[in-house]
C-alpha cells in the first residue's frame, strides 16, 4: 500500500480529505508529498472530485461514499432541489441518476467520479428557506429542498406552464394528496420567497384550488 495511503487510513477517520489534510500528513516534505499523491492518483488509490478534494476508492473505504454530501462541497452555495428532492421526497416516482441542485452561482453541470452535478441559479429573496439540513448514516450533513420549494424550483427553471394540480399529475404523476398534506403556511412563506410574476401566480392558483 501506498504510504500516503496508509497514512490516510490510519490518521483521517473519513473516507474523503481535502489536499490541506494531506499536507497534515507530510508538512516537512512537500516533494515526497506530491510525489506520493501523484503516484496514488496514477494507481486509483485516491480519487480526485474536484481540486482540493478527495476521497479513498471502495477496497479502502470505512464507512461509504454519499453522493449527496458532496453537492456543496463541489458548488456552493447550493441546495439540493428539482428533481432529486422531488425524487428524494418520494413525489415522483422516477429515479433521478443527475443530482441537481440550486446554487447563488451561476448554473453550470459538472462530470465528477462519483456522479454528475447539475446545479441552476433561481432568484429569490432568501436562499435557504425552507431547507432542511439532513445527516446521513455516517454523520454527514448536506441541504435538502422541501419539496414543494423543490417543485417551484422545477417550475423556474423549466419555464412550465402549469395551470393547476392536474397539470402536476399528468406531467410529473405528481399526487395531489402530497400537495394537501403541506401546510398552507408553507405555501404562503414560497409565495413571498420568489418575485417572479409566474411563479407567484403558480402558487397562488394552487392554494386557491387546494385551499378553498
Amino acid at each position: 500500500m501506498n504510504r500516503l495511503i496508509k497514512k490516510i487510513v490510519e490518521k483521517i477517520p473519513r473516507d474523503y480529505f481535502s489536499s490541506q489534510e494531506l499536507i497534515n500528513l507530510f508538512p516537512d516534505n512537500s516533494n515526497l508529498r506530491h510525489s506520493l499523491i501523484k503516484r496514488a492518483l496514477a494507481d486509483g488509490d485516491m480519487i480526485r472530485i474536484k481540486r482540493g478534494l478527495y476521497y479513498l476508492p471502495e477496497r479502502f473505504q470505512k464507512n461509504g461514499i454519499d453522493p449527496y454530501f458532496f453537492c456543496q462541497k463541489i458548488y456552493g452555495p447550493s441546495y439540493i432541489s428539482l428533481e432529486t428532492a422531488l425524487s428524494w421526497h418520494s413525489w415522483i416516482p422516477e429515479a433521478v441518476f443527475t443530482i441537481t441542485s440550486v446554487s447563488l452561482k451561476k448554473s453550470k453541470t459538472l462530470n465528477t467520479p462519483i456522479g454528475v452535478y447539475s446545479y441552476s441559479r433561481v432568484p429569490q429573496n432568501t436562499f435557504f428557506s425552507l431547507i432542511e439540513k439532513v445527516t446521513d448514516k455516517n454523520g454527514n450533513s448536506f441541504f435538502m429542498a422541501h419539496p414543494l420549494k423543490a417543485l417551484i424550483d422545477y417550475l423556474y427553471i423549466n419555464k412550465k406552464k402549469w395551470c393547476g394540480v392536474m397539470d402536476l399529475t399528468n406531467d410529473l404523476r405528481i399526487d395531489r394528496q402530497e400537495l394537501e398534506k403541506v401546510p398552507l403556511k408553507i405555501y404562503k412563506e414560497l409565495e413571498k420567497n420568489y418575485s417572479n410574476s409566474k411563479v407567484k401566480n403558480f402558487i397562488y392558483t394552487l392554494k386557491k384550488e387546494l385551499f378553498k
